[in-house]
């Protein structure tokens, strides 16, 4: 009898042992909520499609929080953490509760995926996940092309309220998020990461931890204002072109007023044509405000004053019939000048503005 109930007592409390060991819910051991340190390094920038608004990158997230129920004797405080890597830490992370995040602007499976875990004996876990994937990026085109972008990653925790697991940094994390010594991203310079805490709104006014990491890259101008900018202020030429060419002698205009609208309307055509190429190479830049919209706007303006001048002066004599010969010529001498003054002083100033 008393063998039976040892048995049984044995078996019971190996069954609490085996429960304690694989136990996956929330550790409440410290009280709510539980702290995850989040932590964020790019290993790799492989690309980065300003398109689409996405970047494809490999990076290491970190978490780091505190399980009473791990915690070792008293006698093994001071022994090296358990490592596990591969295999052995998914085994691992399916016996305890870690916390459920996911990486939310994450837009196709990942290519690669590595999983690394620590055990501290003071009940400490330190994770990492090594995920090489295609991630969302917002594209902000104000200050094309002297623009600075942020790659996001944004890890995101869904399945418990921020009053139950709080995704949070402290500054060994922050000195944990960094870009990799070997990373580079053909046309851009790559900076320093920043993390900022951004809650998510759920459902019946919960509220779900967040933590965005955020690489600063800054683009090399020097291509793009090459292929882009030269072009454009080589098109204002056109228009101005079209009225420094006229010449009034004697109160005429001495070149046919059909010429130099063929000139103009061939500015038309080319400006239409840069417009388009630049627009199918640079997506974004249509649907935004942006210095490379603001020069189009400028040659189109350059051309419609250019077009009005001939047509109204020279074609009409609008201004000779209203206010007589000399007026309309003084006038020619005045817009020949401040049109082009105008225009290259707005291309000169909108160019300053997205670079400073």
């Amino acid at each position: 009898m008393k063998a039976a109930a040892f048995a049984l007592a044995l078996s019971a409390a190996c069954a609490m042992a085996a429960n304690a060991a694989a136990d996956t819910s929330l550790p409440t051991g410290k009280g709510l909520p539980v702290v995850v340190h989040t932590a964020v390094s790019f290993i790799e920038i492989v690309s980065f499609n300003e398109n689409a608004g996405t970047y494809k990158a490999t990076v290491d997230l970190r978490l780091r929080w505190e399980d009473p129920r791990l915690r070792r004797p008293a006698g093994e405080a001071n022994d090296p953490p358990k490592v596990y890597r591969g295999q052995p830490a998914q085994a691992r992370t399916a016996e305890i509760w870690v916390p459920a995040v996911e990486l939310a602007n994450q837009r196709a499976k990942e290519t690669y995926s590595a999983l690394g875990l620590r055990i501290f004996p003071s009940g400490a876990v330190e994770m990492t996940r090594r995920v090489s994937a295609e991630f969302a990026a917002p594209f902000e085109v104000e200050r094309f092309p002297f623009d600075r972008q942020k790659l996001r990653l944004e890890v995101a925790m869904r399945d418990e309220p921020a009053g139950a697991v709080r995704l949070a940094f402290d500054q060994s994390d922050l000195d944990f998020s960094r870009a990799g010594a070997g990373v580079a991203l053909d046309g851009w310079s790559v900076g320093a990461v920043a993390l900022r805490s951004d809650p998510i709104a759920g459902w019946y006014g919960a509220s779900h931890s967040r933590v965005l990491a955020a690489l600063d890259i800054a683009r090399q101008p020097g291509p793009i204002v090459a292929a882009i900018f030269i072009p454009l202020f080589a098109s204002l030429l056109i228009p101005l072109l079209a009225i420094w060419l006229n010449r009034i002698e004697d109160g005429r205009f001495t070149i046919e007023t059909f010429e130099l609208i063929n000139l103009t309307v061939g500015g038309l055509f080319a400006v239409i044509a840069l417009n388009f190429t630049v627009n199918a190479a640079y997506q974004p830049l249509s649907a935004g405000d942006n210095a490379v919209t603001r020069l189009f706007s400028i040659n189109y303006g350059a051309l419609g004053a250019s077009l009005l001048i001939n047509v109204l002066l020279s074609r009409f004599a609008v201004v000779e019939r209203l206010a007589g010969r000399y007026v309309q010529e003084q006038l020619f001498y005045v817009l020949a000048w401040a049109v082009p003054a105008m225009s290259f002083a707005l291309g000169a100033a909108v160019v300053l503005v997205a670079a400073i």
